[in-house]
């Protein structure tokens, strides 16, 4: 089936969060699957650098009336067969920022009109006007960048129109502008309604995805389930509750090819599962080494690899933070996000040197180098759609310290008697996101880390989960199939 896939980021092109890395590894799956699939996105100036064997397909002209023209241009995603396709628009897409925020952390005052573009782009290259012969048979978009795609074809009434699938990735994020940018961007009126894209006096690009899409999807079975409810549907429970019928959770996948330590790059010591306790330990020694931390193989060494804000519970990390350094621990953070947190994550290195390190912003090597160096991954996070970071740590050995909600209730089994006795236990998990639950599970994690036969077994029984992205690839063609018969 012909598929294409339209996203704001793409690893290894542009990468903010999980978003890039499903936007790379899935269409790569659907291929190794036998699928013919397309990505479609933004032509930042690090993706026109970055993708190989670039050539113009056509001009998509000014459709939004931005002053400037857009060119479609097609290459591959780096060392790799998959297709991807650049909006090639400067004047929307170069900026010195990242993909939504500028150099001061704000909002792109135009960023309406920025995804408005690969909306629009998105639904246009389903149709007769496309640049392109290449016309596919479902349209896959991707949070909330992307959900004004399906109102374009329905405003359009597109004659065969494909299927469209809309994920949401986080449901938090919805893409709220005002009433007027409805006209700005070429949508009737009437599309602005409580039963349509209107959203609190706001016009909104998720909801138009949520109203407008054949199928909606999400990344875990349990987040499913969780944002058909408050709070976690964030105020869209009540669409979504309507549309259960239409709703399935598929969990991610880990990128294998990328998040594999015996292959590992990026990291000081490449190992396996047979040679877990050697290859963990030259890795932190390394590290140890790199961020300043004491020299001591005993530590227990925590890693973060998040955003810094309250929804990834990185409050409750510094409130128990005291408590877990007395009893020997290190930390070690990467990650960027609220003033409050980066500070307070800042105020704790500079007071414990020796025991905590603290790397303000995003490093795909650093992250690597964590994950292989750490005993436990902290990820108490107070949603998680799904969650990859935790999936990539067990690989590695590193073991899991979560709450249970969304996908990490889905993929990490709490080290309970019984389950450590069965060997069916890839972490610790506690119920109620407050400071007491999580500082208890800790140290019960730091308890079992004493014990070297028991957490060897933690360890390897996580290194031993199948979260390939074929399983996975497999659900979403079956998806597929059942929404354009004919074509499959």
């Amino acid at each position: 089936m012909r598929v294409l896939f339209a996203a704001s980021e793409v690893f290894p092109l542009v990468k903010t969060g999980g978003l890039a890395d499903v936007s790379g590894a899935l269409p790569a799956a659907l291929i190794e699957a036998g699928q013919d699939v397309r990505v479609l996105m933004p032509g930042y100036a690090a993706a026109m650098d970055k993708a190989e064997g670039k050539r113009e397909v056509g001009n998509l002209g000014d459709p939004l009336g931005v002053g400037a023209e857009t060119v479609l241009v097609e290459g591959t995603l780096p060392g790799t067969a998959v297709p991807v396709w650049l909006l090639d628009c400067p004047a929307l897409y170069h900026r010195a920022g990242g993909p939504y925020l500028d150099v001061d952390g704000a909002d792109y005052a135009d960023n309406s009109l920025r995804f408005g573009l690969l909306s629009w782009a998105a639904a246009h290259l389903c149709t007769a006007g496309s640049p392109s012969n290449w016309r596919p048979d479902v349209l896959h978009c991707h949070d909330w960048q992307t959900g004004l795609a399906p109102a374009y074809l329905k405003a359009w009434n597109v004659a065969e129109r494909p299927a469209t699938v809309f994920t949401i990735h986080n449901i938090a994020y919805q893409g709220q502008f005002p009433p007027e940018t409805v006209p700005r961007l070429g949508l009737p009126w009437d599309f602005y309604s409580l039963a349509g894209m209107e959203y609190w006096n706001a016009m909104s690009f998720l909801k138009a995805g949520l109203v407008y899409s054949d199928k909606l999807t999400t990344v875990s079975p349990r987040y499913a389930k969780e944002i058909q409810s408050s709070p976690h549907g964030c105020g869209m429970e009540g669409i979504l509750a309507e549309r259960a019928a239409d709703l399935v959770g598929i969990l991610n996948g880990a990128d294998t090819g990328v998040w594999d330590p015996a292959t590992d790059q990026h990291i000081a010591h490449r190992y396996d599962a047979a040679g877990l306790v050697a290859g963990k330990a030259a890795n932190k020694a390394a590290l140890q080494a790199e961020l300043g931390l004491a020299a001591d193989p005993e530590a227990p060494l925590l890693v973060i690899v998040s955003r810094l804000n309250d929804l990834k519970g990185m409050d409750l990390v510094l409130s128990v933070l005291p408590a877990i350094l007395r009893q020997g621990a290190q930390l070690a953070v990467l990650g960027t996000g609220d003033r409050g947190l980066e500070d307070g994550f800042r105020a704790v290195a500079a007071a414990n040197p020796s025991q905590v390190a603290v790397s303000i912003g995003y490093s795909e090597t650093l992250a690597h180098k964590l994950l292989a160096a750490g005993d436990m991954l902290v990820m108490p996070s107070r949603f998680e759609p799904c969650g990859l970071t935790q999936l990539y740590a067990m690989r590695y050995g590193t073991v899991p310290v979560v709450h249970v909600t969304g996908g990490l209730a889905d993929t990490v089994v709490d080290a309970t008697y019984d389950s450590l006795m069965t060997g069916t236990a890839t972490g610790f998990a506690f119920e109620h996101a407050n400071a007491g639950a999580f500082q208890w599970t800790g140290e019960r994690a730091l308890d079992a880390y004493r014990q070297p036969e028991q957490w060897r077994k933690v360890q390897k029984a996580g290194m031993a989960q199948d979260f390939t992205w074929g399983r996975s690839a497999g659900r979403y063609v079956d998806l597929y199939r059942a929404l354009a018969p004919g074509k499959a």
